[in-house]
């Protein structure tokens, strides 16, 4: 077949999750540089907890899931990875981003096609020295009770991250930037060709 009339290879798709509702939130920013830094190839898809209510059997049990959520376990479900921006509070995960995970795993059936097996990378930025290595930490046994597929080959842990972006959301440090693309294509690249 002609090169011109080959089909283009499959695209990956990617959700990007940010466990902050703040407009100005450090960890939004860093999930935006990210996506600034995909390759070619990979189409990014920022999806947002915003409108996802406090967890409540009862209503679930009333009303079935909220649409906020239907919308967030779509995404999840059609997507071939995804990577989360973690806030660090009180040495752990965030309860706004907890939360909208434990309202995607319902049902209990739904987890494998919305979780089971999903590539997931997490990554953080604090203002402190830290960089949210212990809200990383928190998330293992989240991931790993909804047999999600952690990618380990690199880190991203920004620190000072109050100092760390300028007024339109970009990384101001060189260095932090090349980490963050290393960060981001080590992911992608761990994916294979549309995520197989």
């Amino acid at each position: 077949m002609p090169a011109s009339l080959a089909e283009p290879p499959p695209m990956i798709t990617l959700v990007g999750l940010s466990g902050s509702l703040r407009k100005a939130s450090l960890n939004t920013a860093l999930l935006r540089a990210a996506a600034r830094e995909m390759p070619p190839g990979v189409r990014f898809v920022e999806a947002t907890l915003r409108d996802v209510p406090l967890y409540d059997g009862d209503l679930e049990a009333a009303e079935g899931l909220p649409a906020a959520v239907v919308r967030l376990k779509e995404q999840l479900a059609g997507a071939d990875a995804l990577l989360l921006a973690t806030p660090e509070y009180n040495n752990a995960m965030p309860g706004v981003l907890k939360n909208a995970i434990d309202w995607m795993s319902r049902p209990a059936a739904d987890i494998p096609r919305v979780f089971g097996a999903k590539p997931v990378a997490l990554m953080g930025a604090s203002p402190g020295n830290f960089g949210t290595i212990l809200s990383q930490a928190s998330w293992l046994g989240v991931l790993r009770t909804l047999e999600m597929r952690l990618w380990s080959g690199g880190r991203m842990m920004l620190s000072a991250a109050h100092r760390a972006f300028d007024a339109e959301g970009n990384l101001v440090n060189a260095p932090d930037r090349e980490r963050l693309r290393r960060f981001v294509h080590g992911f992608v690249d761990s994916l294979g060709p549309a995520g197989s």
